[in-house]
C-alpha cells in the first residue's frame, strides 16, 4: 500500500468503513415432472415419498394424467389422503368409480370420480397452492398443448386426465381439453418454466413390450400353416378336442361340451376386448410420445419405476405401485444428489 493510501484509509473514522458481505446463495429449487400411465401412477406417491424421506422436497410440480393427480395432491397438502384412497381400492371399488355410459363422449362418466377429488381437493385454486404446481392438457380439435398454470384445481386435474373414449373432454374457460399424454407425457420443459433449477422426472412408460422397432413381414414357408395337415395329425391322436385345437379354434370352459353343444362352447376368432385394444393402442402411443418429448426435453435425473407387470388399469395395485415407485427414487438419490450439488453451485 502507497503511503498516499495508508494516510487516506487513516483518515476515516473507526467504524465508518463496513465489510462487505458475499450475498447469500439460495438452495437450488427441486422440480418434479410427474408422467402419465394410468393405473401405474400410483408409483408417483412412493417416489415423492422416497424424496422427502432423504430430506427433498420439491417445490415445483408439473403433471400429465395420473401425475396430474398425485401432483396436484401433493402441491395441496394432500399426498397422504390420496395415499389413503389408492390403497384402500379393491377391483370390486375401482368399478364401482366407474359410471358407465351408453352415449355421450366417453365410455365412464368421471361423475363419481370427480366427487371424491372435490370432497378433498374442492374449491382449491392452482395459483394459491403452497407449492408451485401446473398440469397439461391436450385441446379437442386443435391439439394444442395447454398448460394449466392458474384456475379451479379439480377442474385442471380433469381436463388432464380425460383419456379420449374413456371420460368425456373437459369444458374449461372456453376449450375442450382432454389427456395430456396425447402432446407431452413427461412435462419436463413446463417444470423448469415454472422455476426449477433441477428436474426430475418420473417415467411410467416402461414396458419393454412396447419398445417397437422395424419389423419386416414376412409370409410363413409354405406349408408352416397346413390346416388339412394339422387336422390329420389330430385325427391321428385320435383326440376330439386336439382335432378343435389343430383348426384354430379355442375351448371354452372348464369342462369338454357335449357333441351337440360343441359350436356353442367353440370361440373361432380368439380376439381381444375393446378395453385391450384401447389401452394398449394408448400405451404404445404413450412411449413413442415420451420418447421424443425426454430427447428434445431432457431431464436431469429421470426416474422409471419397473411397472411392466402392472396393468394400466389395475388401480386396485396401488400398495405394489407405490413401493416400486420407492424402490427405484432410492436407487436414483445419489445421481439426485450429485445434481442438486452441482446446481448448488451455479445459482
Amino acid at each position: 500500500m502507497s503511503p498516499r493510501a495508508a494516510r487516506q484509509l487513516e483518515s476515516f473514522p473507526e467504524g465508518a468503513v463496513e465489510p462487505v458481505e458475499a450475498p447469500l446463495r439460495r438452495a437450488p429449487r427441486i422440480g418434479l415432472a410427474l408422467g402419465g400411465g394410468s393405473a401405474r401412477g400410483w408409483a408417483h406417491i412412493g417416489v415423492i415419498e422416497a424424496l422427502q424421506d432423504a430430506g427433498i422436497s420439491p417445490e415445483v410440480v408439473a403433471g400429465c394424467s395420473i401425475g396430474a393427480v398425485v401432483g396436484g395432491a401433493y402441491a395441496a397438502g394432500k399426498l397422504d389422503k390420496l395415499k389413503g384412497f389408492a390403497t384402500s381400492l379393491t377391483k370390486r371399488g375401482v368399478m364401482g368409480l366407474a359410471d358407465l355410459k351408453l352415449t355421450g363422449s366417453g365410455l365412464i362418466g368421471g361423475e363419481r370420480l370427480a366427487r371424491r377429488l372435490v370432497e378433498e381437493l374442492g374449491g382449491q385454486r392452482i395459483e394459491a397452492l403452497p407449492v408451485a404446481f401446473a398440469c397439461v392438457a391436450t385441446e379437442l380439435g386443435t391439439g394444442h398443448e395447454v398448460w394449466l398454470t392458474n384456475g379451479p384445481l379439480v377442474e385442471s386435474i380433469r381436463a388432464s386426465y380425460a383419456i379420449p373414449g374413456l371420460f368425456p373432454p373437459v369444458s374449461l374457460d372456453t376449450r375442450l381439453l382432454m389427456d395430456g399424454t396425447l402432446v407431452n407425457p413427461v412435462p419436463v420443459r413446463l417444470a423448469r418454466e415454472l422455476g426449477a433449477d433441477v428436474v426430475i422426472c418420473v417415467n411410467l412408460a416402461c414396458d419393454p413390450r412396447v419398445r417397437g422397432s422395424l419389423v419386416w413381414h414376412e409370409a410363413p414357408p409354405a406349408g408352416e400353416e397346413d390346416l388339412e395337415g394339422q387336422i390329420e395329425q389330430a385325427v391321428e391322436a385320435r383326440s376330439r378336442w386336439a382335432l378343435l385345437r389343430g383348426a384354430g379354434l379355442r375351448i371354452v370352459g372348464r369342462r369338454p361340451a357335449r357333441d351337440g353343444a360343441i359350436a356353442k362352447a367353440v370361440d373361432k376368432t380368439g380376439a381381444p376386448g375393446a378395453a385391450r385394444v384401447m389401452f394398449d393402442a394408448f400405451n404404445i402411443t404413450q412411449d413413442r410420445i415420451s420418447r421424443a418429448r425426454l430427447a428434445s426435453d431432457p431431464p436431469d435425473v429421470m426416474v422409471s419405476p419397473r411397472l411392466a407387470a402392472m396393468g394400466l388399469f389395475e388401480f386396485h395395485r396401488a400398495a405394489e405401485g407405490i413401493a416400486l415407485g420407492r424402490e427405484a427414487a432410492r436407487a436414483a438419490l445419489p445421481e439426485i444428489r450429485r445434481m442438486v450439488e452441482g446446481a448448488a453451485a451455479r445459482v
